[in-house]
């Protein structure tokens, strides 16, 4: 009889752990629909203005500096991918190697951004301006590297559990949320380069 009830107890804690585990993936989602959103209404709220002619002519040459961070996320998001399959082939030592290369590229990513911006201000080009296509650029990448931040948090975690060796399945779970956010970032990233590269 006990050992039935403990059975239950144990089916119970593992129910609830997967419902847990389902909500936390669907409000990541839904964070990235949003995310998503907000760029996308930002996108039109740049293509009306610029349409209305009030900077027509003005152009901007984006810092060099915003290429080399885009190769460095690109390459984070292959590293992260790399962590992630470890993880499931239960090779915690790659694991936290592929996840502290991740860490450092996101690190990277964060001054290369730091210094295009010291690039725009060197030329000129602030957030405050009487050219407010130049002021999306902050904007843009300001609200991405706020979130590259939070991603890099996230990352941190991960490599705490790792070298914690905490359960395999929450392990798991962590970089698989981890990787999804990451990856999503790295796509935005790409989305709001090209956007501004062809829009400047």
């Amino acid at each position: 009889m006990e050992l039935k009830l403990t059975m239950n107890n144990a089916e119970l804690r593992n129910e609830d752990e997967l419902k847990s585990r389902k909500a936390k993936k669907f409000n990541l989602w839904l964070g990235m629909i949003g995310m998503f959103m907000m760029f996308a209404a930002l996108s039109s709220g740049f293509i009306v203005y610029t349409a209305s002619g009030v900077d027509k002519g003005i152009k901007t040459i984006l810092p060099y500096a915003f290429i080399y961070s885009t190769a460095a996320i690109v390459l984070s998001s292959i590293t992260m991918h790399l962590a992630y399959n470890a993880v499931k082939a239960n090779q915690t030592g790659k694991q936290k190697m592929f996840l502290l290369i991740t860490i450092v590229l996101g690190v990277v990513f964060f001054f290369l951004q730091v210094n295009a911006w010291s690039v725009l201000f060197e030329r000129g080009i602030t957030f405050v301006n009487s050219n407010a296509s130049q002021s999306f650029i902050y904007v843009f990448t300001g609200l991405h590297l706020a979130h590259i931040i939070a991603g890099v948090l996230v990352l941190v975690r991960c490599f705490i559990g790792a070298a914690r060796n905490i359960a395999p399945s929450d392990n798991l779970f962590r970089m698989e949320i981890a990787a999804i956010f990451w990856h999503f970032l790295d796509l935005l990233w790409i989305y709001i380069y090209v956007f501004l590269l062809l829009n400047q």
